[in-house]
C-alpha cells in the first residue's frame, strides 16, 4: 500500500511531486502514476487506504499514490506546486484558498465538466467557493464547522450534567472541569477560526472593506473583546500558546483522555478513536455556546475543495479521480466516517440522527466566512493572525498587538 504520512522533511520541502520520466498513460510503458495531495484530517487511514486500493483495483491503469499535507504551511506549498512543471495531479485545497490559486492560472478549469460531476445537485453554499468569475477552478468535497467535542465521564465526575448554552456557563464549567489533573478545555494559543468566531459574537470582523479598500480590523473594542474572551478560555487549559491545533495534533492529546474538551470539526472524533479506541461511546458534541442561550457562537463555515493543477501530466485521469471522491458512493463513506456534510443536496439525509452532526447543524445556522477575496489566503500564508494571539497570550499587549496585526493584514489585501 502506497498510502503515507509525509516524513518531516517533506514538510518542509515540495521534493518531487511525480516523476522526471514521460506521462504514463496506462499502455506498456505502465499504469499512470497519479500523486494526490490530502489534507491531515480530512480522511481516516483506513478510509482512504480503502478508496486506493478500490479504485486502483477497478482501473488497473493507474497507480495512486495519496500524501497526506499538514495544514501548517500548506499555502506556500501548494502556491509553489502549481508553480512548478512537475506539480501533484490532484489537490485538496481549502475552499477559501481557491480564488488564489486561481488566479495564478495554475489550475485547470473544469467548468465543462460541472455537468457530468452532477453538479446541479451540489449543495450553493459549497459550490460558490471554487466558481471565480464564472468559472469552476474547484470541486467542492465536503462542509464542516467546529463543535465543541467533549469527554463524557470527565464531565459526569465533575458533576455537569448539561453541556453549556452561554459563554458564561462555558467559563464556569471548563474552571469547574480543570483539577484534578485534567485539562478543563485543551486549547492551542493560535486556534485563529476558534478566534474568529468569538470576534464575529461580538460584532466585529477580521477586515472590512472601506471606499474599495481592505482594512484590518483586529484593533476594533468589538475584535478585542473577542480576544479577551479567547484569552480567558485558553487559560483554563494546558495548550501551547505559541502553537495551532495540529502542534501535536490535538486528537492525540484528547485520546489521552485528560482533556475535557476541544473546539474541532465534529470528524476528528473518528481521528481520535483511530489513537485510542477506548475512546468509543465516550465523546460528545455541542455547538459553541453563545453570548446568550438564544443564538449559539458564530462559527467559521469552512470546508475543502478538489483542484487539478494545469501542469498535472495526467489531466483526463486525474479528472476521474476527482469524479470518484466527488461522487454518491464516496461522499457517503466520507459523511459517515468523518461527520462531515456531503457536497449534494440529494445526500442531506445520510446522517440523520447523528449527535455529531446535529451539534454542527446547530452551530451552521450561523455560520460566516473569511474575508471575500483572493488575497485572504496570502493573509493565512502570514500567520499574521496566530502571531497575534501568541503575542496577546504571551504578555503583550492587546491593543498595540491588535493595531500591528490589522496593518499587516491591511497591507496584505490591498496588494497586487
Amino acid at each position: 500500500m502506497k498510502y503515507r504520512i509525509l516524513a518531516l522533511a517533506a514538510m518542509l520541502t515540495l521534493g518531487a511531486c511525480g516523476s522526471d520520466a514521460p506521462p504514463t498513460t496506462g499502455t506498456s510503458a505502465g499504469p499512470a502514476k497519479l500523486t494526490v495531495w490530502i489534507m491531515d484530517g480530512s480522511v481516516t487511514q483506513d478510509l482512504i487506504k480503502k478508496f486506493e486500493t478500490d479504485y486502483e483495483a477497478a482501473h488497473p491503469a493507474v497507480d495512486l499514490a495519496v500524501q497526506i499535507q499538514p495544514w501548517d504551511g500548506i499555502g506556500e506549498r501548494v502556491t509553489a506546486a502549481l508553480a512548478s512543471t512537475d506539480a501533484p495531479d490532484l489537490i485538496e485545497v481549502g475552499n477559501t484558498q481557491v480564488a488564489q490559486y486561481a488566479a495564478s492560472g495554475g489550475v485547470t478549469d473544469l467548468t465543462g465538466r460541472v455537468a457530468d460531476l452532477n453538479g446541479g445537485d451540489w449543495l450553493p453554499g459549497l459550490a460558490q467557493p471554487g466558481n471565480i468569475g464564472g468559472k469552476q477552478y474547484g470541486v467542492p468535497w465536503y462542509a464542516a464547522n467546529r463543535v465543541v467535542v467533549y469527554h463524557k465521564d470527565l464531565f459526569a465526575k465533575a458533576g455537569i450534567d448539561t453541556p453549556p448554552r452561554t459563554r458564561d456557563e462555558w467559563l464556569e464549567q471548563t474552571a469547574k472541569l480543570n483539577k484534578g489533573g485534567v485539562q478543563g478545555i485543551y486549547l492551542t494559543g493560535q486556534t485563529w477560526y476558534a478566534l474568529a468566531g468569538f470576534v464575529w459574537d461580538e460584532g466585529g470582523d477580521l477586515a472590512v472593506q472601506e471606499g474599495g479598500r481592505w482594512k484590518g480590523a483586529l484593533d476594533t473594542p468589538q475584535a478585542l473583546a473577542g480576544m479577551d474572551f479567547y484569552r480567558r478560555l485558553q487559560a483554563l487549559g494546558k495548550g501551547p500558546k505559541d502553537a495551532d491545533e495540529a502542534n501535536p495534533p490535538q486528537h492525540e492529546v484528547f485520546a489521552q483522555g485528560k482533556a475535557a474538551q476541544i473546539i474541532a470539526a465534529p470528524g476528528i472524533a473518528a481521528r481520535v478513536l483511530e489513537v485510542e479506541p477506548a475512546m468509543k461511546g465516550k465523546m460528545g458534541f455541542f455547538p459553541i455556546p453563545g453570548k446568550t442561550a438564544a443564538k449559539p457562537g458564530t462559527v467559521f463555515t469552512g470546508g475543502s475543495d478538489l483542484i487539478i493543477p494545469a501542469a498535472s501530466r495526467h489531466q483526463e485521469e486525474a479528472y476521474e479521480v476527482v469524479k470518484a471522491l466527488a461522487g454518491e458512493k464516496f461522499q457517503t463513506d466520507l459523511a459517515r466516517a468523518m461527520s462531515f456534510v456531503p457536497n449534494r443536496t440529494s445526500l442531506a439525509g445520510v446522517l440523520a440522527g447523528d449527535e455529531a452532526t446535529a451539534a454542527m447543524a446547530t452551530g451552521a445556522a450561523n455560520g460566516r466566512a473569511t474575508p471575500n477575496t483572493p488575497n485572504w489566503a496570502a493573509v493565512e500564508a502570514t500567520s499574521v493572525i496566530k502571531q497575534y494571539m501568541t503575542a496577546v497570550l504571551t504578555g503583550a499587549d492587546p491593543a498595540t498587538e491588535a493595531k500591528k496585526a490589522s496593518d499587516s493584514i491591511a497591507t496584505t489585501l490591498n496588494s497586487k
